[in-house]
């Protein structure tokens, strides 16, 4: 069922609290994805996507129910390099939404795409997906420093999704690129069967324009909700970057899988016993909009 606008409003209008209190601040999530089975927006060639749709309607809801005001949406891989569907999600919901796009990052052209993307479409960045095999040893090639030199051009921050054996390869191009804003999704996936290989994602410390994404414990984790030894991986990025360039996400709808909306915010809100209500205030609101400014009214 969708809301009305009138609905939405009302859900959105309330404060959010930490443990019953106001919080002053409104909530932001940096990461989920929308889709919708629909032959205006066709799947892209060989693309799985699931049978249930994750519609912004359905977000909205969630969003209301737990005190969520506005939402960073990923450009999902489902289409691939058609933003169509984002684009006209972001044009019917700019009061609640920003979106992240994708281009094509073997293609030269690449860079007047996102320009495209950002200055007519209204995107606020991009994101690439290297794999962490020989697939996605585009990240070393000729065509990245030129798409980073744009996103720097423009202003908006080029996220990556990658493994933590890929973090060297953000490093040099990070290196070359200092005033761009990059941010890590999913804490680089680091597997806490190995905390020796979150080092190559705190190594990245020392670029103070990079931030992390507080995100898929539950994936990560051997262990049932609330993840405790997820946790620690994150205690360790918080004590390497600080709260100021860490931020939570949900990864809605794969976050259904898992523990769900509600919970994935739970563990950031009420589980990490580490964190105090300003380093909250930062993860669950200020560093977002660091990244991802959203306007104060509407």
């Amino acid at each position: 069922m969708s809301l009305t606008r009138r609905q939405v409003l009302a859900g959105l209008a309330g404060v959010p609290s930490l443990a019953g209190k106001p919080a002053g601040y409104r909530i932001i999530d940096s990461h989920v994805h929308v889709w919708k089975k629909d032959p205006r927006y066709p799947w892209a060639e060989g693309a799985k996507p699931p049978a249930k749709d994750a519609t912004p309607e359905m977000l909205l809801d969630l969003m209301r129910a737990n005190g969520v005001a506005k939402t960073v949406i990923i450009q999902v891989i489902y289409y691939r390099w058609d933003n169509s569907y984002l684009r006209d999600v972001l044009k019917q919901y700019p009061q609640y939404f920003q979106g992240v796009a994708r281009v094509d990052p073997e293609s030269p052209a690449a860079p007047d795409d996102l320009s495209r993307l950002v200055r007519e479409e209204g995107f606020r960045g991009v994101r690439i997906s290297p794999a962490g095999d020989a697939k996605g040893d585009w990240i070393r090639g000729p065509l990245m420093p030129p798409l980073w030199k744009r996103c720097d051009e423009l202003k908006v921050p080029m996220t990556v999704l990658a493994p933590v054996t890929r973090m060297p390869d953000v490093a040099r191009l990070a290196e070359k690129f200092p005033d761009l804003t990059v941010v890590i999704d999913h804490m680089a996936d680091s597997p806490v069967e190995h905390p020796e290989m979150l080092d190559k994602l705190i190594a990245l410390k020392r670029y103070p324009k990079l931030f992390v994404k507080v995100s898929h414990t539950w994936t990560v984790s051997k262990q049932p909700y609330p993840y405790r030894d997820a946790q620690a991986q994150v205690k360790r990025l918080y004590d390497a970057f600080g709260p100021r360039r860490l931020m939570w996400g949900t990864d809605w709808p794969l976050v259904e899988n898992y523990c769900g909306y509600a919970k994935a915010l739970a563990m950031v809100r009420d589980e990490m016993s580490f964190l105090n209500a300003e380093d909250k205030s930062w993860m669950l609101s200020k560093t977002v909009e660091r990244v991802w400014p959203f306007p104060r009214l509407g």
